[in-house]
């Protein structure tokens, strides 16, 4: 078994051309789940067979676990999103360490790390995952703290539970770090799901940008990758070619087709 597809429904819906039926159409595709869905949408998600991969666990990107003074606001948030995920089928929550405030990067790990522990643990009891997302800082999200998959890392070994692991986008640490391949390497263990999205201009995954995605589809699959990989990027035109043309980079067809 190889790992399946899934494509974030926010980003194809900020798409200059839009597609009225487009869960039908990725599934057409070849697409197995959508992360980001908005909840009125799930019912026919369901209906097409696409699973729901990644919601958001609490409302805010720069508002996260690295502010104490919003633990237990954030915490109430993602519990109430794990009872959620665990009656509905959701695989993951996503959780963020939030904008910076005033603590410095390890002081701001280990407050994630106290927060997010007891919720882990939770979130494991319930079978959902939580996914720790490093953003870049250089284009997208200029204060945002945990920039880096070293710094996703520490919080994800200092909890130390397999349900809390790294949403790893690879155009976020395209744009902060590059290294791409022994990174993923090194970190394999502690990486719950991937994102793409070409670099620059988080567009379609083609010759107009620098990521080599067949050889990350290859790194992937050579380790045994069995989660999802997510297409984040907003397409430039047709939605659904772009989607296609993911695919295609990470579909590897069975002998028995």
């Amino acid at each position: 078994m190889t790992f399946a597809q899934s494509f974030a429904w926010w980003s194809f819906a900020e798409a200059p051309q839009q597609v009225p039926d487009l869960l039908a159409r990725a599934a057409q595709v070849g697409m197995k789940g959508v992360d980001f869905l908005p909840r009125d949408l799930w019912p026919q998600a369901r209906d097409l067979g696409l699973e729901l991969v990644v919601i958001d666990g609490h409302e805010s990107i720069e508002t996260g676990f690295n502010d104490p003074a919003q633990h237990a606001s954030l915490s109430d948030q993602v519990r109430r999103s794990i009872e959620l995920a665990h009656v509905e089928g959701v695989h993951h929550l996503s959780v963020m360490s939030g904008d910076v405030v005033a603590l410095d990067d390890e002081q701001a790990v280990a407050v994630c790390a106290e927060a997010l522990a007891p919720l882990a643990e939770e979130a494991e009891q319930a079978g959902v995952g939580l996914l720790l997302e490093p953003l870049n800082t250089k284009v997208d999200h200029p204060k945002h703290q945990c920039n880096s998959t070293n710094w996703a890392a520490a919080v994800v070994d200092r909890v130390g539970t397999g349900s809390l692991k790294i949403l790893y986008d690879v155009y976020h640490m395209q744009l902060m770090e590059g290294d791409l391949l022994r990174t993923i390497d090194a970190n394999f263990d502690r990486i719950g799901h991937f994102h793409t999205a070409g670099v620059p201009g988080r567009q379609e995954l083609d010759c107009h940008q620098e990521v080599n995605w067949n050889a990350i589809s290859e790194a992937l699959r050579a380790r045994g990758y069995k989660g999802f990989v997510g297409h984040e990027f907003i397409p430039r035109e047709d939605p659904v070619h772009a989607l296609r043309q993911a695919f295609e980079i990470f579909h590897v067809q069975p002998a028995s087709e």
